[in-house]
């Protein structure tokens, strides 16, 4: 039904020419897609705005820690969802702008040069720098480059350059943020989406979008860390200077919390998660002993009884686990050399990210102050979906703001990065590499 509607309007429903920008976002607990038409701002000359005008959202199929693990249970859920948003859109998309999230990334920077033999560096040179060739030596095997990002140029060796555009020199260097994933999972995605009839504008790494909706620009200006709590990963994703320069994922979220309480008290996972929801705590306090939680107990023989545990045993249960996911995280960071880059601030976003006493856990042992991330404002945008747990879905529309012309990678912006400078971002190259 939904290939005959969208052969009917395919003339005049494509998302380019009838000024739509559609968003999917695949995760392992939802699936969530959104709708926006562009329309003029007035506040800005020559801006644009987006207005949410279809929302489609239902529970996740097919998908484990971020990884389509069932092709036609996630086809089912990914078809149904964005039929809801194209109905009350009231027409078809032809594509979409879809989030990579599991944790299968590889976040790198990678350095090279090409010559320019003396004479004025061009839009040109630009643009030949960033060939796709390039970055043939940088790639891993079965690995597949998603961002790439330009953070720094040289010449002759001459490191932190905002703008190379009319000097002179022999050679013609840039240093690079890319982000690659693997093969694997990356086509799994694309044949989801191409048995839903829909084709991909543009992939997106899941930490990118969620950054890209929480942070502000004065906290990516100094530095700060996004940390998005999922269903079944947990992602984190650093700015530094305005720039994106490191982002990571590990198979470890909110459903593992789930799991642990579910196995521990021996009860069913829709109970634990109601008991995680309804009392779970990061952090104990002096009255836990005395609160008693009632909870069914799931036995062998089906029976049902009802067993009593103490709050602090249920926070004895999440505790360890949400230390081992920031442990992990904080490792990561440190082994990548970002710990110092990341600054101060830290805003954490994920349906995980609202257990009480979590932003207190990872400033202490972060080391930074925390804040739980609310999404940008996008005009007509349902009141259920202004929590942190959407914040991969907006983020990805505000990625296509950014990055209107999607035929073009992230570099495509070299200008307007260009304008901002390259200055704090250009030293620490030097300082680092």
């Amino acid at each position: 039904m939904r290939k005959k509607k969208l052969l009917e309007n395919i003339s005049n429903n494509s998302s380019g020419k009838s000024g739509l920008v559609a968003a999917l976002d695949v995760g392992t607990n939802k699936i969530v897609c959104l709708i926006a038409k562009l329309e003029p701002n007035k506040r800005e000359k020559n801006g644009q705005k987006l207005q949410i005008v279809g929302f489609g959202h239902q529970m996740s199929g097919g998908v484990q820690g971020g990884t389509i693990v069932d092709l036609e249970r996630a086809e089912m859920a990914i078809r149904s969802t964005v039929e809801t948003a194209e109905r009350e859109a009231g027409e078809n998309i032809r594509s979409v702008i879809v989030n990579l999230g599991a944790p299968i990334l590889r976040s790198r920077l990678i350095a090279f040069d090409v010559s320019i033999a003396g004479h004025k560096v061009s839009e040109l040179d630009l643009q030949r720098i960033f060939q796709p060739a390039n970055l043939e030596s940088h790639k891993k095997l079965n690995n597949e480059v998603i961002h790439t990002i330009p953070v720094g140029f040289s010449i002759d060796g001459n490191r932190g350059i905002r703008d190379p555009r009319g000097m002179y020199g022999e050679r013609l260097g840039v240093n690079l943020h890319t982000i690659s994933g693997k093969k694997g999972p990356i086509r799994n995605l694309e044949t989801i989406i191409a048995q839903c009839h829909l084709e991909i504008d543009k992939i997106v790494v899941a930490p990118f979008a969620s950054a890209l909706a929480c942070l502000v620009d004065d906290e990516k200006q100094v530095g700060a860390t996004c940390i998005d709590v999922g269903a079944g990963t947990t992602s984190v994703s650093i700015f530094f200077d305005g720039e994106l320069v490191f982002v990571d994922s590990i198979p470890l979220g909110s459903r593992n919390i789930t799991s642990d309480i579910a196995k521990g008290i021996a009860t069913s996972m829709s109970n634990a998660e109601r008991m995680k929801v309804c009392f779970g705590n990061a952090i104990p306090s002096a009255n836990d002993d005395h609160e008693i939680i009632k909870v069914p107990s799931e036995r062998e023989d089906n029976s049902l009884e009802d067993i009593q545990i103490t709050r602090s045993m249920l926070i004895g249960i999440i505790r360890p686990r949400l230390e081992e996911i920031v442990e992990i995280l904080g490792e990561r960071i440190k082994s990548a050399g970002f710990d110092k880059v990341a600054g101060r601030r830290a805003v954490i976003c994920g349906g995980g990210s609202q257990l009480p006493g979590l932003p207190e856990l990872l400033g202490r042992h972060l080391n930074k102050q925390v804040r739980i991330g609310k999404p940008l404002y996008i005009e007509g945008l349902p009141e259920c979906a202004k929590g942190p747990e959407f914040a991969t879905s907006i983020g990805l529309l505000s990625y296509s703001q950014e990055n209107q012309n999607l035929a073009l990678d992230d570099f495509s912006q070299l200008s307007s990065r260009s304008e901002r400078g390259l200055g704090r971002l250009g030293q620490w190259f030097r300082e680092n590499f």
